[in-house]
């Protein structure tokens, strides 16, 4: 297969998914409970917090950024962070005690009730992660999964799952990224009054 049959294969693959989430009312409406959620989380004072692995890593941060600089509006800062951005900690823990672990400690030490801990995998099965979610209810968290088709073993861990109707890791990060996007913009929209 020639480079430009692929090249439109995986945007058409890309299309297809963003349809498929167009399409399902039953999302839209997660999606839009999980925008309410945060708004209220934010005007309690309270901070929502992003975890994933990898590219989900590198999403989880972009979307923190997002809160915490901002989207479209110059406007103060919504308290938000990436539970990965502090390397000593990640490499201390992980090899002190275990990878699996990471997530869950920083929930212990410093997430409080009403907080909100996102945490973005596309098979759904990242034990540190599941780890995060279980530790985050313990103290009185809301809990957000973006996750492919299945939902893997967050879906009985999140309050809210987001399951991306895919099981291609590529096409699952990219709606990840844009449903993201839609929400980092309508929670800015709505705190700020525009």
């Amino acid at each position: 297969m020639d480079g430009k049959n692929i090249i439109f294969q995986r945007l058409e693959s890309h299309i297809g998914v963003m349809r498929k989430i167009a399409e399902d009312d039953n999302l839209q409406a997660v999606i839009e409970q999980v925008i309410s959620a945060m708004i209220e989380c934010f005007e309690r004072g309270n901070s929502v917090y992003f975890c994933g692995n990898g590219g989900s890593a590198a999403d989880a941060q972009h979307l923190a950024a997002e809160f915490s600089g901002k989207f479209y509006i110059d406007r103060q800062t919504l308290p938000s962070e990436a539970l990965h951005c502090n390397t000593s900690y990640l490499t201390a823990v992980s090899n002190d005690y275990s990878f699996e672990i990471v997530y869950a400690r920083l929930v212990e030490g410093f997430g409080k009730q009403g907080d909100i801990l996102v945490g973005l995998s596309t098979s759904g099965n990242s034990p540190n992660i599941v780890g995060a979610f279980i530790a985050a209810r313990k103290k009185g968290m809301a809990t957000v999964a973006f996750t492919g088709e299945s939902g893997g073993n967050m879906k009985n861990e999140a309050d809210f799952l987001i399951n991306i109707p895919s099981s291609d890791t590529p096409r699952i990060q990219e709606a990840h990224i844009t449903i993201g996007h839609i929400i980092c913009e309508r929670v800015e929209a709505i705190i700020f009054g525009n």
